[in-house]
């Protein structure tokens, strides 16, 4: 694999304030999550029709200009603050944890971060659910929350509020598909617990590979945006000029050396990520991953002309994990490690250049089709190097 950069890198929970402890009789003392791992697998969408799918009511904002103001008068009473307790909310020195959500349904669905309601990447051996939720409204109102379930993987938790209790302002979910680099971008939520913040920027990376705070797998498909946000905006929302919903708000990057304050740096989740987890949780309670069991990094045309493989552009198989699909279905692993032009590289493996049909370009290709295109105790036809011969082979994929 690629030697890790130099410069030492720490994501920092909840830019976001999740499951970050405080006391309830101040709702202060933030303490900074350390260090944490990494999202992977998704599964399928919704299909039209699908009568768990929220109706959103709200339409996209009228106009091509960017207006932080107007997205902030039409969305920000969409926007609310969550406030999970851990122990007894009775108790004087109960821990709580601090976010933000937004309502996406007219029956009470609001989304917001896994790690906000759990316990999911504070370095406890197991993960727990947050025993009372409340939800905060722009208006000050306070109610309590049901915790529908919780996307380790993708880090996306959905709550139900009754929806007699406050009157509901869904806002409306984007593509985050059709994104790009340099769009301006709005970010609401409650950080450091100051409700209903409003921050801008713009898009600054699109298909970002980052470590998920709440499992050991890399979400993929993250925005990296320089809109400012920080500890309690975690499971906000982040909009485009139209005011729809293109991601989740989760993570900031800072040095190592920093408090965790804000640096330039921010990801948010992918909405059509969190769709599809949405509509699982709704109807399941639980998200299921198609697995396959393998490790892999980019082959590149350099690397391809330097060690004899028959495709300039696939992934390279490190690890077959034992006992997988993968394995059962004979995909081979490197044998050695390399390093050519300065990059380490594992080379002597099977590269795949097709999953399903669908041309594999590098690493990630690999993760994104699996997650999204196919589904546990499915039989997909990977499309193989191995040398100088090209092979299909068939692998049952099972469940993360």
């Amino acid at each position: 694999m690629r030697p890790s950069s130099a410069a030492a890198l720490t994501l920092v929970a909840a830019a976001v304030g999740g499951a970050f402890v405080l006391v309830v009789a101040s709702l202060a003392g933030w303490l900074h999550a350390g260090e944490t791992k990494t999202v992977v697998v998704r599964a399928s969408a919704p299909t039209a029709g699908d009568a768990s799918a929220p109706v959103v009511a709200a339409k996209p904002l009228v106009g091509n200009g960017f207006q932080p103001a107007q997205i902030y008068r039409a969305r920000s009473a969409g926007v609310v603050t969550v406030v999970s307790y851990f122990d007894d909310a009775g108790l004087p020195d109960a821990r709580a944890g601090q976010g933000s959500g937004f309502v996406v349904s007219k029956n009470g669905l609001v989304l917001t971060s896994a790690h906000v309601i759990t316990t999911a990447g504070q370095g406890t051996d197991k993960t727990t659910t947050a025993r009372t939720v409340y939800v905060e409204f722009a208006d000050g109102d306070r109610v309590t929350a049901h915790v529908v379930g919780a996307d380790l993987f993708d880090d996306v938790g959905v709550l139900r509020v009754n929806a007699s209790q406050h009157a509901l302002d869904p806002v409306p979910l984007g593509n985050s598909s059709r994104v790009v680099v340099g769009q301006p971008v709005a970010a609401i939520g409650s950080p450091f617990g100051n409700v209903d913040s409003l921050s801008v920027g713009v898009v600054s990376a699109i298909r970002r590979s980052i470590p998920s705070l709440t499992s050991k797998y890399d979400l993929v498909d993250a925005i990296q945006t320089d809109a400012p946000i920080n500890h309690g905006n975690s499971g906000g929302p982040l909009f485009d000029a139209r005011g729809r919903v293109i991601g989740i708000n989760a993570q900031i990057r800072s040095s190592g050396a920093s408090t965790g304050g804000f640096e330039g740096v921010g990801f948010a989740v992918p909405i059509d990520s969190a769709r599809r987890s949405l509509a699982q949780l709704v109807q399941t309670g639980g998200v299921k991953y198609a697995f396959v069991g393998i490790k892999t990094e980019d082959l590149t045309p350099a690397l391809a002309r330097k060690f004899g493989y028959a495709a300039t552009r696939g992934a390279l198989i490190d690890q077959v994990t034992d006992g997988s699909g993968a394995a059962k279905a004979g995909l081979e692993a490197g044998t050695r490690d390399e390093v050519y032009e300065g990059v380490g590289v594992t080379v002597g493996g099977d590269a795949i250049v097709a999953i399903a049909g669908i041309p594999v370009t590098n690493a990630l290709d690999v993760v994104r089709i699996v997650t999204t295109k196919l589904v546990p105790g499915e039989t997909a036809k990977f499309t193989i190097v191995r040398g100088r011969e090209r092979r299909v082979v068939p692998v049952t994929l099972a469940a993360r």
